[in-house]
């Protein structure tokens, strides 16, 4: 009887726990992006990254559940034909990049993407980070700084094509962890593993990459870390309050 009761009381005291860092997140919900662009195994030519898939999912920190997710395959134009070192390293075939749409099209569908989730979910993002305020909040999530910070937004500037401004602020997830477990992860594999997770997928298939960060993310909430933005390329304007009809495009 004794064992039974502790048990109960632990249980009760975790989710006590649990419900407390809950409320303490600043954001309901977190989309998280990973891309897949070519790659060379020796780059001497100094030649740079397009993104070739472009995937994206949406998690509910409340319940630890992906709830909707986007994919899509672009075409490279600077470099169009993939190095044999890029296929066997992301899974990507050159059929399907053939077959992609070009980025600022790819921008477009994400944008869209992010209205219709927008408006079904009730979504607000970027708000401040002192409390959800009862509202579903969202922030965007990548393992590290390259894919907004480096990848998209250099390609964007390089194409002179229009960055989406929301995509200026995200957290990082690989700085979150550094900072909250005190340890340096091996890669998001390496994080995982540390954790006791398991890989789920092929590595280096954005869509599956974006899944196991998703995964990553849910365990650290559960853990007691809180969520907060780590970047902002807009850190001199005030923080924006977009309803869903207000997402640029």
């Amino acid at each position: 009887m004794a064992v039974e009761l502790d048990l109960i009381e632990t249980v009760c005291v975790n989710r006590s726990k649990n419900a407390k860092h809950l409320m303490l997140q600043p954001f309901h919900f977190l989309i998280v992006i990973d891309f897949e662009s070519t790659c060379w195994e020796h780059n001497a030519d100094g030649k740079k990254p397009e993104i070739i898939e472009f995937p994206a999912v949406l998690l509910n920190i409340r319940t630890g559940m992906i709830e909707e997710e986007f994919q899509q395959f672009v075409m490279p134009v600077e470099n169009p034909i993939l190095s044999g070192f890029c296929v066997k390293f992301t899974g990507i075939k050159q059929e399907v990049v053939e077959n992609g749409v070009p980025l600022h099209t790819c921008i477009s569908l994400f944008c869209s993407w992010i209205r219709e989730i927008s408006e079904k979910k009730g979504l607000v993002f970027h708000v401040d980070q002192k409390g959800n305020n009862g509202e579903n909040t969202c922030t965007f999530v990548t393992w590290s700084d390259w894919d907004l910070a480096v990848c998209l937004h250099n390609e964007c500037t390089r194409k002179q094509l229009y960055k989406p401004e929301i995509l200026c602020q995200w957290i990082d997830l690989r700085a979150t962890y550094r900072k909250f477990y005190k340890r340096q992860p091996q890669g998001l594999q390496g994080a995982l593993s540390e954790l006791g997770l398991q890989f789920e997928g092929r590595e280096h298939s954005g869509l599956c990459d974006a899944r196991n960060t998703a995964l990553l993310a849910w365990r650290m909430v559960q853990d007691g870390a809180i969520l907060k933005v780590t970047t902002d390329f807009q850190r001199n304007r005030q923080a924006s309050r977009k309803t869903p009809f207000q997402v640029d495009i």
